[in-house]
């Protein structure tokens, strides 16, 4: 396989200068992203998590669904822009992650608002008809193009589609000569060439894409 580029879409200090605007002081979060750090585990991060937070807040959203959840950090965000009522469906291949996010989520007091299923994302969205306020995805970047027509049913009018690792480090960019990166332009055809949906890819941290269902 080839490598793919590594680009920065974000300039580090930028980035930490965004971050030293509203440091958390949420223990919980903060060993999480030692955690990530220290087992080279990919999370959203920091900027991405406000950002989780304020969309829940906007759209108004009491139902979300989650694939590829990991042990639970954007979960975790989405979780303070709910109500008490409140639901995240979470889905994770990893057994041992979701043992480590349900830990997370007891001990930040969130646990009772949020059900989490392990096994394939896509095998799990079967079991939820929706109607969801909100969907992210963080799954195999090969497996977007296929979950699109699977998602998007699921989502409300006016309800946010939002994903990953949408510029993957700048390899969306040249030829793609792996599967994950043409995993990811194809899918970014389906969401710009979808009528139902109005879209915007933020260059914020490895790119994340929003799309309004209309």
């Amino acid at each position: 396989m080839t490598a793919r580029p590594s680009l920065e879409i974000v300039h580090p200090a930028i980035e930490e200068y965004l971050k030293g605007l509203a440091p958390d002081p949420d223990p919980v979060l903060k060993e999480m992203e030692v955690l990530a750090e220290s087992r080279s585990f990919p999370i959203v991060g920091p900027l991405v998590g406000r950002l989780l937070t304020l969309l829940a807040l906007a759209v108004g959203a009491r139902r979300i669904l989650e694939l590829g959840s990991g042990y639970g950090y954007s979960a975790y965000w989405f979780a303070r822009g709910l109500p008490p009522d409140g639901e995240i469906v979470c889905t994770e291949y990893s057994e041992e992650n979701a043992r480590r996010a349900r830990q997370f989520f007891a001990r930040g007091g969130i646990r009772q608002r949020i059900t989490f299923e392990v096994g394939e994302a896509l095998e799990l969205v079967e079991r939820h008809p929706g109607p969801f306020d909100i969907i992210f995805m963080d799954i195999d970047k090969e497996s977007y193009p296929e979950a699109f027509p699977k998602l998007l049913p699921r989502l409300r009018a006016g309800g946010l589609l939002i994903t990953d690792n949408m510029l993957w480090s700048g390899a969306v960019v040249r030829p793609a000569a792996d599967a994950a990166t043409r995993g990811i332009q194809a899918y970014t055809r389906l969401l710009y060439g979808s009528q139902e949906l109005s879209t915007v890819i933020l260059p914020l941290r490895d790119g994340v894409s929003v799309s309004l269902k209309r």
